[in-house]
């Protein structure tokens, strides 16, 4: 699944999901220069997750220290209370968590991924480890889509469009580029993050207060994007950094090539 290039789009509908928790997402805005690094800060989740995917276990456990460490260091304020709190707080890890896993599944299956039911489930329960590598127990992230969406219902009173979630819906819309890529960040970049805002579960459009197409419309153009995509020769997409696939290829042997051909039932 991660070799698939509608990743790109499922990260962007998990940044607009994961700022609708305004604990969460407080941790982004008071510790990050995201408005100004959006690609560094881009780069550096996809180079975790290719990583996490694609690297050695000493590599992937490498990889955790260094985000727990990072964590460990930064405090948030709540500008209401004035109570100080850490990112690494469980529950906001478990939400970063779920909002990926969730974006990631949904986005593929919906552009056309072919993924049964019982592999989305093994999908899910697979991430528990990286859960772990972040610094949760796995025990206690969710291992299949019902649980998935069980924690969804019990989380959903405690998530708002606060001003954080504004200033990252905004900066989505509009990332900050050079003056002569402003026409190509209107013709490309704000239609995929329109399309990801539109795969959005309903109850996250409403926070945002933003309509969205009619859902058969989404999932239309959801699969044709994934169409159009796919037909990109898979070499040349994964020449894109990080290489991680290329790197797992050249340690494993190229008959370790991913295709969706070979997931297992």
């Amino acid at each position: 699944m991660h070799g698939d290039p509608m990743m790109w789009v499922a990260g962007i509908r998990a940044l607009y999901l994961q700022a609708l928790h305004p604990r969460a997402v407080r941790g982004v805005t008071q510790n990050s220069d995201f408005r100004r690094d959006a690609w560094g800060r881009l780069m550096r989740t996809a180079d975790f997750v290719g990583t996490t995917t694609y690297g050695t276990t000493e590599a992937a456990e490498r990889a955790g220290a260094r985000v727990r460490k990072i964590h460990s260091m930064l405090t948030v304020t709540d500008p209401d209370s004035g109570e100080r709190y850490g990112v690494d707080e469980p529950e906001l890890l478990l939400w970063v968590h779920c909002a990926e896993i969730d974006s990631y599944l949904h986005v593929l299956r919906r552009s056309g991924f072919p993924l049964t039911d019982a592999q989305a489930d093994r999908y899910i329960a697979e991430h528990r480890a990286g859960a772990r590598l972040v610094g949760l127990d796995p025990a206690t992230v969710p291992a299949d889509r019902a649980e998935l969406a069980a924690y969804f219902a019990r989380v959903r009173p405690r998530l708002a469009a606060g001003p954080e979630a504004r200033e990252v819906d905004e900066f989505l819309l509009r990332p900050p580029v050079h003056p002569l890529l402003v026409p190509a960040r209107a013709l490309l970049w704000r239609r995929v993050a329109l399309l990801a805002y539109a795969a959005l579960p309903p109850y996250a459009q409403e926070l945002y207060g933003r309509p969205a197409p009619a859902p058969a419309a989404v999932t239309r153009r959801l699969r044709a994007t994934g169409a159009l995509l796919r037909r990109i020769p898979a070499r040349l997409r994964w020449q894109l950094p990080p290489k991680h696939i290329l790197r797992a290829m050249a340690r494993l042997g190229p008959d370790a090539r991913p295709a969706p051909a070979r997931l297992r039932p």
